[in-house]
């Protein structure tokens, strides 16, 4: 079995597009929640929303290459090239036959989706469409184009698992390089579904905030919390066997050591009340790491900010985690980079290795009333200082879909 590592990271998010400016954030508790200006929401009961500002593609991407892009595959495509420039990869060293791609998406090209379907129909009985409708809205695009940039030819596919497809996306490159199939993996999420139908949608499920407030938007394992906010950006990381990174003299910022992935097989989007599936979950990647649950010092929690989840999740790291879930330090991002879909685990994944990196967990931003559902150990009013050498990070997706990844500090 290989031992497996991360080696470079890269990031769009709504607290910022580099990895320095997405720190800086996440030390100052920054909030990227505001009030929504892509979707018109005139009579709308929905607010806000955790846009990404202050994106080029152009600084990535050919311009005619990224009018080809829905995008949500531009965002995959930017954080790819900033997660390979952080790598220090020479391209011209590597196996492209060992390289290989998995990035994920929960929803696709929804933007193009929903533009050119609204085209189509505006004429009667017209089937005129884009001549890239299909290739811009199917999800696996995303990885394709990455795979397309970089002339990897290992292994190249996209986990569709809706909120849990980014952490799927990690774990799953983490299995291919352990068990040797792969040598390095360019792995994550991207999505960038802030349109009308995506938010009319969720609100249809009751799933969102109504919040007019973004600092008590989303608001995780507070007492208030009344639905998730929407979010867009990706996240990607870099992911090699020890053996290569060693080899090529990588800077190596995490390594990999468990994965769980399950169902809860309980309800379309509704967690099991128990927390029994995800609790499965947690203990699947505590026993690959071959650790005890007393080694976990911080989980980044899925914490939506919906009443159903935080308190199932909170159940579920009382049952995995038993006595010691009282010192853990938990904490969710969602509070600051509202919920980015299929882009969730990558981005927080990504945080979860620079607060193990640089000796802090993450705050749970806006937390102010406590719940007695949600009774653990959470990270309120900034930041907390610590010596984390074992992280959990979890994501639940509708359908019962469970992930959790296990990370260990580096060290030699």
């Amino acid at each position: 079995m290989k031992r497996v590592v991360v080696t470079g990271m890269g990031v769009i998010s709504p607290i910022g597009n580099d990895l320095e400016s997405f720190e800086k954030s996440l030390r100052e508790g920054k909030v990227g929640i505001a009030p929504i200006t892509k979707v018109q929401v005139e009579g709308s009961p929905i607010h806000l929303a955790a846009e990404v500002k202050g994106y080029d593609p152009e600084e990535d991407i050919p311009k005619k290459e990224a009018k080809r892009m829905d995008l949500f595959s531009q965002y995959a495509l930017s954080a790819a090239a900033r997660a390979v420039k952080h790598s220090g990869m020479d391209l011209e060293q590597i196996d492209k036959s060992r390289m290989g791609v998995i990035l994920s998406s929960g929803i696709g090209g929804m933007q193009t989706f929903e533009t050119e379907v609204v085209k189509m129909y505006a004429k009667e009985d017209s089937m005129k469409i884009a001549p890239l409708f299909i290739p811009m809205m199917i999800s696996n695009m995303a990885a394709g184009q990455v795979a397309l940039e970089y002339g990897a030819k290992g292994i190249c596919t996209s986990v569709t698992t809706a909120c849990a497809a980014g952490t799927h996306a990690i774990g799953e490159a983490f299995r291919s390089i352990k068990h040797g199939y792969s040598d390095v993996i360019i792995a994550g999420g991207a999505e960038a579904a802030i349109t009308r139908a995506s938010v009319a949608g969720f609100n249809a499920l009751t799933a969102l905030s109504r919040s007019e407030d973004p600092a008590r938007g989303s608001i995780p394992f507070d007492k208030e919390r009344n639905g998730f906010v929407i979010g867009e950006g990706g996240g990607v990381l870099i992911i090699e066997s020890l053996e290569h990174a060693q080899a090529r003299g990588a800077t190596i910022y995490a390594e990999i050591v468990g994965y769980g992935a399950n169902c809860d097989a309980h309800h379309m989007t509704a967690p099991s009340p128990d927390g029994s599936g995800a609790s499965a979950c947690m203990t699947l990647a505590i026993q690959e790491a071959g650790i005890a649950p007393s080694d976990v010092v911080y989980i980044n929690a899925h914490g939506t900010s919906t009443p159903l989840n935080d308190a199932a999740e909170t159940n579920a790291i009382k049952s995995a985690f038993g006595d010691h879930a009282k010192e853990l330090l938990i904490s969710s991002t969602k509070s600051q980079v509202g919920h980015m879909l299929g882009a969730a685990g990558a981005v927080e994944a990504i945080a979860t290795i620079i607060g193990m990196t640089k000796g802090f967990a993450p705050s749970t931003a806006g937390y102010k009333e406590a719940d007695p559902e949600c009774d653990l150990n959470y990270v309120t009013n900034g930041i907390a200082d610590a010596d984390i050498k074992y992280a959990l990070s979890n994501n639940y997706g509708f359908g019962g879909h469970n992930a959790s990844l296990c990370f260990k500090k580096w060290a030699d």
